[in-house]
């Protein structure tokens, strides 16, 4: 296991974005100095050779790679340049019903769930092993497929998935009941059971994290699973799943089918034979599959959705560290970040000198090919989501906000946007209301507490905000003001696996990561029996 204080040595000896799990008040970066404004370099030289095989293209069911029922195959295209990477099996209704039979069939006659917990928890330190082992091959891979740096993905995100996995492996063999006094002559006690197969369906922004947060609570509870991958991303989860049963998982316990929302979504959403869904991406398709989960079995949905997260600067900060950390909170991972720090409200005693540091910064963020040395920022995910970004681009210019810097495309392949920067930026345009998903940053001016605590928890989103003061008294009221899920104070984004993550208002139900994540796999059933004579109640 590669510790934090190596991962942020090997951070700070590099050029690209400091990891969110250490973005702090106490660190204060020079990050891109002396760099021109938009270097483009690596936009004009031939991609980078992955130093990784495909090698698992095809629907992971009952423990084997196999095709889909229909042949069909699609294309996952690299983000750098939109050529096709490879072609992998395209899971339809009949593919979902292939899995489902065979997490049902693993769950109700198979050994996983009646193996003790103490051996679930070996099986799953042995994976969490394997993945560190394999961690270059998967970073280079979700680099690949993602586009995000891959010092990113490497050296933040892989050893964060090896700590997941070793959080929850210790929690299989801690999960129990209560003994519940009674007002009578019996004997009760709670049980707590897995809860079954679980469905689950991850986004394409942080796929490896997201298969993490997903299934190593299930697993730990003693569940089976069958999980559709985003379209866009498919690759990581198959190879990382292998390694799964390379470290001893029964055969079906996990099942992957990569396919598209409207037919292997839905399919799974609404299947009668799932016991309980867990859904990340975006606000619109969270209520469709909210919708579909209760009009097939009702079963229970975990919803981790869309948000607009307020950055909030007060007039005691200090600006220069301010602006290192509100850069990262919305620019980290090309601002495709659900918890993204994309409202920076800054006092208006400080504004303008945090606006022209916060330009310069972002004229300084080095953007290109995501396998080079040094790159911060990598290419969008597809056409689709960088279209719709330069389209918020556009938004923001047509409602007078203020363009700093930025506001086009880089180079004239791959899906690479400038780190845009909008000021004068006012709470009814778009830019401030909807999630971007992209490098864009609006900064908005306020008055006082009761100004900004306002206008923030003016969105119908509440999944994140920031906070950065040096005051206690000013820090304990906006913490507890925020209608949010989570709160950083002087420090974004710190994603500890013990932390519970989730959404106030539209940005989802439920939590992930933490104990409260074991609460989404688990049943309570309750048992009593009555006492003869007895001694004590």
């Amino acid at each position: 296991m590669v510790s934090a204080r190596r991962i942020s040595s090997l951070l700070s000896r590099s050029l690209c974005l400091p990891p969110p799990s250490f973005l702090s008040l106490g660190r204060n970066s020079s990050l891109g100095r002396g760099v021109h404004r938009f270097s483009t370099a690596a936009l004009i030289e031939e991609p980078i050779t992955p130093p990784v095989q495909i090698n698992h293209t095809k629907l992971l069911i009952n423990g084997q790679f196999v095709d889909s029922a229909s042949g069909k195959t699609f294309p996952t295209l690299d983000p750098r340049t939109g050529d096709v990477i490879a072609h992998v099996a395209e899971g339809d209704v009949e593919d979902i019903n292939r899995a489902v039979s065979a997490a049902r069939k693993a769950f109700d006659e198979g050994p996983w769930p009646r193996m003790t917990a103490y051996e679930r928890s070996r099986i799953l330190l042995r994976f969490a092993d394997l993945v560190e082992k394999h961690s270059d091959e998967l970073a280079a891979l979700e680099t690949w497929n993602n586009g995000k740096p891959y010092e990113q993905a490497a050296q933040t995100e892989l050893p964060l998935i090896v700590r997941f996995f070793h959080y929850y492996a210790g929690w299989a063999d801690k999960i129990h009941g209560l003994t519940v006094p009674a007002d009578g002559p019996y004997h009760v006690k709670t049980l707590h059971e897995p809860i079954g197969v679980a469905g689950q369906i991850i986004p394409w922004n942080f796929p490896l994290v997201m298969f993490a947060w997903k299934v190593g609570p299930a697993l730990a509870c003693g569940n089976t699973i069958v999980l559709k991958t985003a379209e866009q991303t498919p690759l990581t989860a198959l190879y990382i799943s292998k390694l799964l049963y390379e470290a001893g998982l029964p055969p079906g316990v996990i099942n992957i089918v990569s396919g598209f929302g409207p037919t292997a979504g839905a399919a799974l959403a609404s299947h009668m034979d799932v016991d309980k869904l867990a859904f990340t991406g975006s606000t619109n398709t969270g209520k469709i599959v909210l919708e579909l989960a209760a009009k097939s079995n009702l079963k229970p949905v975990t919803l981790e959705l869309g948000g607009k997260s307020p950055f909030i600067v007060c007039e005691d900060a200090d600006v220069d560290k301010a602006v290192e950390l509100a850069h990262a909170a919305v620019f980290y991972n090309q601002g495709q970040c659900c918890c993204a720090g994309s409202r920076t409200f800054v006092h208006e005693r400080i504004y303008d000198e945090f606006l022209e540091k916060s330009k310069a910064r972002a004229m300084r963020r080095t953007v290109g090919d995501p396998f080079k040395k040094g790159i911060e920022q990598g290419p969008q995910i597809d056409a689709e989501q960088f279209e719709k970004v330069l389209g918020y681009i556009r938004s923001g210019i047509e409602s007078k906000a203020t363009l700093e810097c930025g506001g086009g495309r880089l180079g004239s392949k791959g899906f690479y946007i400038q780190p845009t920067v909008f000021s004068n930026v006012q709470d009814d345009m778009l830019i401030a209301k909807d999630e971007i998903f992209g490098p864009v940053q609006s900064i908005l001016k306020f008055k006082d507490l009761g100004d900004v605590i306002r206008r923030a928890n003016s969105t119908r989103y509440g999944l994140a905000a920031g906070v950065f003061t040096s005051n206690v008294d000013t820090a304990n009221t906006l913490s507890r003001a925020l209608r949010a899920g989570t709160v950083w104070v002087n420090c974004f984004d710190v994603f500890d696996a013990a932390i519970p993550f989730g959404g106030y208002k539209m940005s989802g139900i439920g939590r992930q990561k933490g104990i409260y994540s074991l609460h989404n796999y688990l049943q309570v059933k309750a048992v009593v029996t009555p006492l003869r004579s007895p001694a004590w109640l």
